[in-house]
């Protein structure tokens, strides 16, 4: 407990609230994770889509991924749990929030994989052809394997910016940490506890991360350096 006249740390209220907050984590976690997962997914069929398409669906897949680019997340999540009911789409608070995250940042993971992919030198996919490989297993066993260290790092970055934008789902009345840390904050008319506790899982979720995602860098490229 520290006091500057008044006081500023309340160690008993921190450790009373740390539980609450560690339960709303756990949906943090769950929105960062399903989110990026999705994100990966989406990313990769645009980023196909631009690639080998025909002409009309690589205009309309890069209309679609420079106008999730270039809108704010805060709009597309008001416009997935607000705007899609009243044309009988309705969705849950979470449910919103995870795909609102997945298509904001699969545009972004999208030109991540496309700058992967044309670095893969062209001869390997029309060596592929010449064994008679199909598209979809080229791109599985032979493409990816070589795409997919160089952009780990950038993949990395864009778990880590995804999970600290996680706080917008608040709009929406989803029960991530900083929505939960308001609350408590309003209840007791105590926001420094909260708020920092709040401030340090971030630090910790996105050093965990960033690490991993090091871990992870290191694996692929010595798979790689072991085929060649």
């Amino acid at each position: 407990m520290s006091t500057t006249g008044t006081l500023i740390w309340d160690s008993d209220y921190a450790w009373e609230v740390l539980p609450v907050l560690g339960q709303a984590s756990l949906v943090t976690v769950q929105a960062t994770l399903a989110g990026f997962a999705l994100a990966l997914v989406v990313g990769l069929l645009f980023a196909v889509g631009r690639l080998a398409g025909p002409t009309w669906l690589r205009c309309a897949v890069a209309a679609v991924v420079e106008f999730l680019r270039s809108t704010p997340l805060l709009i597309q999540i008001f416009f997935l749990y607000y705007v899609m009911p009243e044309v009988g789409l309705t969705l849950a608070a979470l449910p919103a929030g995870m795909l609102a995250l997945g298509l904001h940042y699969g545009a972004y993971c999208a030109e991540v994989y496309r700058a992967g992919l044309q670095g893969v030198p062209q001869g390997q996919w029309e060596a592929a052809l010449a064994l008679n490989l199909s598209p979809w297993r080229t791109l599985r066993r032979v493409i990816l394997p070589q795409a997919l260290p160089p952009i780990v790092p950038a993949l990395g970055n864009y778990l880590v910016a995804l999970f600290k934008e996680t706080p917008l789902l608040s709009v929406i009345a989803v029960m991530e940490l900083m929505q939960t840390a308001k609350i408590l904050g309003s209840e007791s008319f105590r926001y420094t506890e909260p708020i920092t506790l709040v401030g340090g899982f971030f630090l910790a979720f996105s050093l965990i991360a960033s690490a991993l995602v090091r871990g992870l860098e290191r694996t692929l490229n010595a798979r790689t350096r072991r085929r060649t």
